[in-house]
Formats: structure tokens, C-alpha cells, sequence
């Protein structure tokens, strides 16, 4: 099972009635890989910058969870806490909903290929908010998903 197939089953308790996930992937903040890298230097560097998403994220109105799957409703966009993410589907369990955001409040979803994995840019409340997706995550899914979403608006 991919993890957006996991967190479409699992995010149901967190749903609104008749809404349904649309789209998800799990991410991170900014920041975070390299924070976990090791060394001093690596450490501050990737501190910093997961710091400065986490600022970014509540003056957007959300909360940010390390590691986070972002989920897309017809309705809202959700940042859910889930555990860490194995090798071949394992981990990446929903455990809660940490914040969401209405759809009318988010701008703009832009992803970016960065080496193997994606930056993903969320624009919420005109504050953009800083994620990093792995090689397998499925960011420009959700992304163009978005888009449809808005433009039927």
C-alpha cells in the first residue's frame, strides 16, 4: 500500500462529514534531513532552517509536525502527525491532526525538484511555509490536485 493510500484510510476520524482526501504525501520541514544528518555544523544549519518554517508555518495559522503528511480535502488542507516512514510502505501510520488550514486561505502549492527528493511551497494567509518531500512522495499529485480544486472554485 503507498502512503497516500494509507493516509487517505487512516485520515477518515479527522474528516468533516462527506469529505474525503484527495491527495496526500509526507513530508517534513524544511531543514529537517539535513538537521538529522549528523555533525555539529549539519545540525544548526538544518535547526535553523526547520526553526524558521516552524515561525512561518504559525504566523500562517498551522502547526507543523516532523515527520507530517499534508492532506488535501475539498475543503481544507490538513497537516497530520504520522510516525516515520520505513522502507516498502512501512510507518507513515496517521497518529493526529495538528492543524489545517480552509482552502480559501491557501494561495499557492509550487513543488520543486531538489536532488532525489522535492521543496514543496505552500502559500497560506500570504506566508509561505517551506516542506521537503522524499524521492517517492507524490507532491506534484497534490499540487495539481490543488489547482482543479481552486479553479472550480
Amino acid at each position: 500500500m503507498s502512503y497516500e493510500d494509507k493516509i487517505k484510510e487512516q485520515a477518515g476520524p479527522y474528516l468533516q462529514p462527506g469529505e474525503r482526501v484527495l491527495a496526500a504525501f509526507i513530508a517534513r520541514p524544511r531543514g529537517a534531513t539535513t538537521a538529522g544528518a549528523g555533525g555539529l555544523g549539519a545540525g544548526v544549519v538544518g535547526g535553523r532552517k526547520v526553526a524558521q518554517q516552524n515561525r512561518a508555518a504559525k504566523e500562517a495559522g498551522l502547526q507543523l509536525a516532523n515527520p507530517m503528511a499534508l492532506a488535501l480535502t475539498g475543503k481544507r488542507l490538513l497537516v497530520l502527525r504520522v510516525s516515520a516512514p520505513l522502507a516498502m510502505g512501512k510507518g507513515g501510520d496517521v497518529k493526529d491532526l495538528v492543524s489545517e488550514a480552509p482552502l480559501a486561505d491557501v494561495e499557492s502549492v509550487d513543488v520543486k525538484r531538489l536532488l532525489v527528493g522535492k521543496v514543496v511551497t505552500l502559500t497560506v494567509a500570504g506566508t509561505p511555509v517551506k516542506l521537503e518531500v522524499g524521492g517517492g512522495g507524490d507532491a506534484k499529485g497534490l499540487a495539481d490536485q490543488f489547482a482543479q480544486v481552486k479553479a472550480a472554485v
